[in-house]
Formats: C-alpha cells, structure tokens, sequence
C-alpha cells in the first residue's frame, strides 16, 4: 500500500488507487495519523478537527470507520484504537512524505545523485496535501502549514545537494537550478550557482537577463542583490579566461560556501562562526493576533539571550521582524540570510491559565530539524519556560557545531508578564521615527517601568524616545539631553550586564558632548554582547562625525552585517556616507546617503546628508531635487537645523558648508 501524501491525497493498492471518504476530515485525520511519529490521544484529534462540534468523539469514531473501511485489510487491521490513543499501523507500506522527512533527518549530503533525484521528484511541482484545507479547523491548519514549510524548505535542500552531485554545467545542474529558484527565490547562492553554470555554457545573455531580473526582486522585497552581481562578474571574468566548456565535466562547484559580498573583513570573520536566525513566534490562542505580544517578546528575548554567545553569529531582532511582516516562513528566511540554523516557535495561552510553548531548530541548507521541543506551564511561570527554551537552544545549537565554549551569560528577565509585553509594545512604536508613535513608545515603556522598576531595558527604550526629542527636534532640547540621561542612568543602575543600558547611556552622553565617555560605553556594550547591532552601529555613528573615519564604516558595515534588516539601517547607511565624505570618496558617500534615505523610516537628518553628499560628488540635480523634497515635506529646514542635530568635527563641518554653497550657487 502507497499513501501519497505529496500533492493531493491518494492511498493505492498496488496500481489501483483506492476511493477515499468524501469527508474532508476524515480525509485529513488520516493525513494526521499517517505523519504522527507516536500515537495520538483521542482529546487532541478532537481539539485538532472539530470547532466545539455537539459530540467531538462521537464524530472521531465516525472517522475511524470510515478510515478501517479503506485501510484495514484482512487479518491486518491498519487503524489502532488502544483505549484512548489512535494511531496507524503502516509497517510495509511506502508514504512519500516521511520518506523524504526520514532521509533529511539522517542527512542528505552523502546521498547519491540519483538517490536526491528521487526524492526530489516525490514533489512534482505540488505541496503538502494540496486542496485539503480545514478553514474552521485553525489547530489542523497550524499544523497543515508547519508540516508544508518543512517539506519546502525539505525540498529545497534536496534540489540543493542533488546540484553539488551534478557535473557543473550540465541541462540536468541548470534544471535543478531553476527549480531550486521556484521554491527559495531569495537564495543568493542558487542564483549564483545558476549564473556559474551560464557562464560555463557561454550563455552570457541570459545571464545578463537573469541577473537583471533578480535585480528587480531583490529590490522590490528590499533585499541586497549586489552580491549576486559580484558572482555573475566574477563567472563572466572566469569564463573569459577558459575555453568554452572547459569546466563542464567538473562535478559539485555550482553552488559555492556564499556568494561574494560587499560585507568587510568584519562580517567575513563573524560568518566563520555558526550563524543564527530566530523568527517571531507564533501566536495560536484564538483571537486576532496584537503586535508586540507574548510571541514577538519571546523571540525577542532569546535573540538577546543568544546573541550574548561569542561563538554565534546572530541576526539581530530588527531584520527577523522585517521577514515575519513579510511572512516569510523559516526556511525562506534561512536562505535568505544564509545562515546556519533557524530557530521558530509558537504559543497558545489556554483558558486555564496555561501557557504552551513549541520550539523547532533546523539546520538551513539540509532541512535537518536539529531539536524540537515542547514546554508547557502556568502563565505565572513564563519567564522560568523563557529561560529553558533559551538554554536549550543554546545548547543544541552548540552540540551540532561542536563548539567547546559553552559558558552562556543570560540577560536579566523582568518580573512581571505585563511589564514585559508593555516594553515590546513601546519598541514596535520607537522605530516608526514619527513624533505620534514617539509618544506612544513612551507611554508603553513608562508603564513597563512603573510595574517593574528593575526591568532595564523599557529604561533604555524610554531613554531613546527623549533621544529622538532632541535630534529631531520635536521637545526642547535642552530638557529632552537631560531626560534622556536620566532615563538611561535608571536602566543600568537596575541592569548593569545589560548592553542595552550602556548603549542607551552611551548616545545620552553624546547628546550631553562628552565623546570620550559615550565612546566608553558603546564599546561596553559591544563588550557584553558582541552581536548588540546597534551598538555597533552607534559606535559609527559618533565617529563617523567626530572621530576614526575608516573606524565608523567598519562599525557600520558590521552592524549591516548583523542586521541587514534592521529598522535603524538608514542610520547605518548614513554613517557610512558621513565617514566616506571626511575621506575624500564623494561618490561613494552619495551613493551611500541616497539609499540611507530611500529607507521607508528615514527621518529629515538623513534627507540632507544625501543632499549634502550629492552635492559634493557633483550630482547637482539630483541634489536639487532632495532639497525641494525636504522643504515640501519640512518647510524652513536648514543648516541650523542640520547642526543643532549632529556634533560634526572641523573638516566636515566645513564639508557641508561647501555643499550648501554649491546648492545656492
């Protein structure tokens, strides 16, 4: 017997394909049982398919004969029903699904070409029990869509290594390609893969064509495609140098380690260590999902729980965020950011006051689920089931690498549920750069401290709010310096470990020109938690002003490297423009400052850096044109205004005057 599970549903006996119940949950309880690795309990099959049905388990055992009817055959009875768990009996028979499922879990890279190729064809071009959807089922459909995003990103890594067995250029390498591109299009090392084998076929056109299409992708998700460019560049320079074809019969080098990348020295160094990617979790408690809630605030807090791990690399919480928006599922986002391992999640809050919990790592490029897990406690206990999840995690993580250094420094948590999610809250507001949701962000972060003080990091996000009043000019700024001290003096005196508290302290004490000290504590910050992005970042943006230019693009492009994503990433790309234009590169500090200013939260200050750039490197239209964008949008804004908000050094003060003179000229 087959159970076809790839695609729509379908069991055969032999040749023959059986007629299954018309009845779309009995169809999908069998889709159930057959992928269930242990027996099920009657209560959850129940949970699982009916929205509170008049007699849950009367209509279960209707299911069950129905299922006996076309499984069961004689003197073998296929469905078990053993008191109250169901499972099903399918020794001897072949199901695509966990066929595929148990050979990426022993490990896809030492299967042979045709062994991968095999596999890979058990999907055709369809998905996970496609057409057997349950829209008043939303706990089958939480599973239905988990099971299909692994066996996505299942057939992904199969398309992947089946590409590696091939001779490099081959139809059968540049077919795998395109379909490996069909289901991960953001996967930069398959677009480089399929611009090699182009390359090693003469087919430079299409080359050209292709990479000018992914272009316009990447762009329009906000993705950076220039390392794709560098890959086609480097294949057409390569094939330049070799005779037509003369690398076709070599095997395995289509896909390289990573394409090329704009990256410094930097990120190079950070990508040798395993790298890491945590999605928001999933909320499955019925009811409309709200933003910055108990699954945004956990993912948070592992991220910054791992991050303090000097032996990851891990994507900050502001690109994860930017994905989850997209609702970009796990595999995806691994590829996309070519990282190692991706950890995602869900919770459900029950009417009980309990609080469950789901945890899966998987290893990106072999669809390998390296760990899984599930948590369960009373919503009192959140904080003990935050800290256990984020222990496991850290040390599966450092079981697969093999990693020796597994001593892990855990950030404080706060004390009280409500404090926490007030605090989430006020950080999806803080990085809007409006002077509403400014407002807002306080609100949310003065309500996290006044129920607990101890908790550092609403004081650092409180801090931030006061920091925007003054760079932005939207309070006083004499007041808002001072406010922005003290609130970032409260969050280290209740968390002195914390890097958060430094960073805050830090850009107050810049606000307050005393460098020397803000300095100090960026670095401890960075010191606590070596993958902190925003200390980094920040780090560059003092001495992209005012200090070690070529300092102030190493830190910038290390904090793009941590969080590509990142919601303050046309701060980082500003610091750079500033620091390339005390060298002396004006073009490239324009090219710089306008994509800083093409960020969709892009505030004012960012607007006239471009301008300032633009005009330097002789780009005098379009320089005109941002300066008109910037008096429709802020009439009257000026260089003093510019002023008030930096602390430039002599030389590029001197920089933007000479650019205002060329604007007015």
């Amino acid at each position: 017997m087959t159970l076809q599970l790839l695609g729509p549903l379908e069991v055969r006996r032999g040749a023959v394909a059986l007629p299954l119940p018309p009845s779309r949950k009995t169809r999908a309880l069998l889709a159930y049982l057959a992928m269930a690795a242990r027996p099920a309990r009657r209560s959850h099959l129940c949970e699982l398919l009916w929205d509170l049905p008049s007699d849950p388990r009367g209509e279960l055992r209707w299911c069950l004969s129905k299922l006996r009817a076309v499984l069961d055959e004689p003197g073998r009875p296929r469905v078990v029903a053993d008191g109250d768990a169901v499972s099903l009996d399918l020794a001897g028979c072949r199901l695509d699904a966990r066929e595929v499922g148990q050979a990426l879990q022993e490990g896809v890279a030492s299967l042979s070409a045709d062994r991968l190729e095999a596999l890979a064809a058990l999907f055709g071009g369809n998905d996970f029990l496609e057409g057997l959807e349950l829209p008043h089922s939303p706990a089958f459909t939480g599973w239905l869509v988990a099971e299909r995003r692994r066996l996505r990103a299942g057939h992904a890594a199969l398309l992947e290594h089946w590409v590696r067995a091939l001779p490099a250029g081959s139809d059968q390498a540049l077919a795998a390609l395109e379909r490996l591109l069909a289901i991960a299009p953001f996967d930069r090392r398959a677009h480089a893969g399929l611009l090699e084998a182009l390359a090693l076929r003469g087919r430079l056109r299409e080359g050209d064509d292709h990479l000018a299409a992914v272009a316009r992708q990447f762009e329009a998700e906000g993705q950076d495609w220039a390392p794709i460019g560098h890959a086609w560049r480097a294949a057409k320079a390569r094939q330049a140098r070799e005779p037509a074809g003369a690398a076709i019969d070599t095997a395995g080098a289509l896909l390289p380690a990573a394409p090329p990348d704009m990256a410094t020295d930097v990120a190079t160094a950070a990508a040798r260590r395993a790298s890491l990617a945590v999605l928001p979790f999933s909320d499955r408690t019925p009811g409309p999902a709200l933003r910055g809630g108990l699954g945004d605030g956990m993912a948070r807090d592992i991220i910054a729980r791992l991050s303090r791990l000097r032996s990851l690399f891990v994507i900050a919480d502001g690109t994860m965020f930017a994905l989850a928006e997209r609702r970009v599922d796990p595999g995806d986002a691994g590829r996309r950011l070519d990282v190692d391992y991706v950890a995602a999640g869900w919770l459900r809050r029950g009417a009980d006051a309990r609080l469950s919990v789901g945890v899966q790592l998987t290893e990106t490029r072999s669809a390998r689920v390296v760990w899984a897990q599930e948590y369960g406690g009373r919503l009192d206990d959140t904080f003990a089931v935050l800290d256990e999840i984020g222990d496991r995690i850290v040390v599966a993580i450092a079981n697969q690498v093999e990693v020796a250094e597994r001593n892990r420094a855990i950030l404080k948590n706060p004390n009280s549920l409500n404090a926490w999610e007030a605090h989430h809250r006020g950080l999806w507001h803080m990085v809007r750069f409006h002077r509403e949701d400014n407002e807002q962000a306080r609100q949310f972060f003065q309500t996290a401290i006044r129920l607990d003080p101890t908790f550092a990091r609403p004081h650092a996000g409180l801090s931030f709010t006061h920091f925007q009043d003054a760079f932005l000019g939207w309070r006083e700024r004499a007041a808002a310096v001072e406010q922005a001290y003290a609130a970032a003096a409260d969050g280290l005196m209740a968390d002195e470990q914390d890097p958060a508290s430094h960073w805050a302290l830090g850009r107050a004490l810049w606000l307050k020109s005393r460098h020397d000290e803000a300095l100090g504590e960026l670095r401890a910050a960075i010191d606590l938690s070596p993958s902190f992005a925003l200390g980094h970042y920040t780090l560059g943006f003092v001495h992209a002003q005012s200090g070690d230019a070529g300092l102030a693009i190493e830190a910038a492009d290390h904090a793009r490297a941590l969080s590509p994503l990142d919601p303050l990433l046309f701060g980082m790309l500003a610091s750079r423009a500033l620091a390339l234009l005390r060298l002396g590169r004006f073009e490239e500090a324009a090219d710089w400052a306008v994509r800083s200013a093409a960020r969709p939260n892009a505030h004012v200050h960012i607007r006239a850096i471009a301008m300032f750039c633009l005009a330097l490197a002789g780009r005098t239209q379009e320089a005109a044109a941002t300066a008109a964008a910037i008096q429709q949008a802020h009439p009257g804004y000026g260089l003093a205004d510019f002023n008030q908000a930096f602390q430039l050094g002599p030389d590029i003060a001197l920089l933007v005057r000479k650019a205002v003179g060329l604007l007015q000229a």
